[in-house]
């Protein structure tokens, strides 16, 4: 974590409004109550602020002050790109990750399409179910060139793919191009989660770049409908 004070408050406030202690329309306290209650100054509090306001959790209001915004539902970051580890963590809820596919394949007409590769590269396939309060609601699907990634195994894949990737290989994932869609719910969704009734889904389909632009994985993230709301922030520059 940053040694920042301004980032440790912004983190302990964003974390009191997901966890909803904080709710939409409701203010802030003043910048001397925050001031005297993180035992800082004020323009360390203007700091912490005025990151929450550019990450979407307030909108300060002359007169009235900071306004909480974020409602602290369960989101999914349509710009961000973030492993499902990582928001699980964030949003403080209890979740599991079930590996149900781990192998070695080739790369059919399809995935060629996708990952740009030829029907000689080796493809590390990994179909991940995610329980949330134990709820299985999400089906990830995941194609992954092994020419990028040599070395991969399914104990990895329960914990973190991306985590892996930065941390014990020290790659950049950079950026991703995403597309969302709605689809009819297929066999292997109806038999691999808990869909309630639902006879569509959502996809979320990543195409997802390291550092040097190289197209190394696709993914395809379904969710079940009532579950998740997919969100962007945006604020508008002058």
């Amino acid at each position: 974590m940053k040694s920042n004070k301004y980032y440790n408050i912004y983190t302990d406030l964003s974390n009191q409004i997901k966890k909803g202690e904080y709710k939409r329309q409701q203010t802030l306290p003043s910048e001397n109550e925050l001031a005297v209650h993180y035992n800082v100054s004020r323009e360390t509090i203007r700091k912490a602020l005025n990151l929450l306001s550019q990450n979407g959790f307030i909108q300060k209001i002359r007169g009235k002050g900071s306004v909480v915004i974020n409602a602290g539902k369960m989101s999914f970051p349509v710009s961000g790109l973030v492993s499902f580890k990582e928001l699980s963590k964030s949003l403080k809820i209890p979740y599991q990750t079930f590996v149900h596919d781990f192998e070695m394949i080739k790369a059919d007409e399809f995935l060629q399409e996708q990952l740009l590769a030829t029907n000689k590269d080796d493809i590390w396939k990994v179909v991940r179910i995610r329980e949330i309060n134990g709820e299985k609601i999400i089906l990830d699907k995941d194609y992954i060139l092994k020419k990028y990634i040599p070395f991969l195994t399914k104990e990895i894949c329960e914990n973190s793919i991306f985590e892996y990737i930065e941390e014990e290989l020290n790659f950049t994932i950079s950026f991703a191009k995403k597309e969302i869609v709605v689809e009819e719910c297929t066999e292997e969704d109806r038999s691999l989660l808990d869909l309630n009734g639902f006879k569509h889904i959502v996809v979320v389909k990543n195409y997802i770049y390291l550092n040097d632009t190289s197209l190394f994985q696709y993914t395809e993230s379904r969710h079940r409908l009532d579950k998740f709301r997919f969100v962007d922030f945006a604020r508008r520059g002058k």
